[in-house]
């Protein structure tokens, strides 16, 4: 079992960074969005929507960022890290909303091409690259420790292939008059855009629901526990991932009469296991005597009532 240690940037500069991306994806935006309806571009228009997802994607994760640094308090016990996995769920949705309103619209165009002005869509897919490319840059190395900034890294990446997409269709109906080529460029950006989405989004929605650690074999958990002395089984058990890098587990732990007077041993051995093979840093154990165990009681989660 591996565990893998992240470097992070200090937040301040981290900060810096995501703000530098906003006003470029904003600026770009607006080009992209004067720049498709002067050229009567769909895909050029459908770039700038994109686009225009990324800052919104990008502000909502600054504004993450520095929530999820506050302390716990009273109403949120756990603290607020999990706003990032809220930010990356919220960003993703977004971007599958907008693929399949790109689709739609590709389709219709379709139907019937208009005319467009191949020069304005090369010109302005040139600059989109490069904005794309900076912003992509910038958040490279934050995103291996960090969902929400992966969400926006992600929308950036599928950006630089799209404005790639973008100038070569520019310069298809600039060189041949293929003004099909414009929607069917919007339709294949639309469903890069749903499969970069639809393959990350179940990470977000696996934490929200409290789903087990991916990287954690659950388990392999339950052995170790059963595995060490004094410990006559284990039930109730919980698994869950607190914050996107901190684990955390609560069971309850059945004891030995004969181990009984030796429960703060047991427990310090507990998580001083977990904790060594399992990079699980917070886990409640709550400790039964085996004459009064919880008889038939669930492995996982809690009974319910009949």
């Amino acid at each position: 079992m591996e565990h893998h240690h992240h470097h992070h940037l200090d937040p301040e500069s981290g900060d810096r960074r995501v703000s530098i991306a906003i006003w470029a994806n904003g600026l770009l935006t607006l080009a992209q969005l004067v720049g498709g309806v002067l050229a009567g571009s769909l895909a050029l228009i459908a770039d700038a929507l994109h686009n225009f997802s990324d800052m919104a994607a990008l502000v909502i994760a600054f504004a993450a960022r520095k929530i999820a640094r506050r302390p716990a308090d009273a109403q949120m016990t756990f603290g607020y890290g999990r706003i990032e996995i809220v930010a990356a769920l919220i960003n993703y949705t977004t971007l599958i909303l907008i693929g399949a309103f790109l689709i739609y619209e590709g389709v219709m165009r379709l139907v019937d091409p208009p005319d467009i002005q191949g020069w304005i869509i090369v010109i302005i897919g040139g600059v989109a690259l490069f904005v794309d490319a900076l912003t992509a840059w910038l958040t490279w190395s934050m995103q291996k420790g960090s969902i929400n900034i992966r969400a926006l890294f992600v929308h950036n990446l599928s950006d630089a292939f799209a404005s790639v997409a973008v100038i070569i269709g520019g310069s298809l109906i600039l060189l041949y008059d293929l003004r099909w080529v414009d929607p069917a460029i919007t339709i294949g950006i639309a469903l890069y855009i749903l499969y970069l989405a639809l393959s990350e989004i179940g990470g977000p929605i696996r934490t929200l629901m409290l789903g087990s650690p991916p990287d954690i074999d659950g388990e392999a958990v339950i052995a170790l526990m059963r595995d060490l002395d004094g410990v006559e089984d284990v039930h109730h058990v919980h698994l869950w991932q607190m914050q996107e890098h901190i684990a955390a587990l609560d069971c309850h732990v059945v004891v030995s009469e004969a181990n009984w007077q030796h429960l703060e041993n047991i427990k310090a051995a507990v998580k001083t296991r977990l904790k060594a093979q399992f990079g699980i840093g917070h886990s409640s154990l709550e400790f039964e005597h085996i004459d009064h165990a919880h008889q038939g009681a669930s492995l996982y989660g809690h009974d319910h009532p009949s």
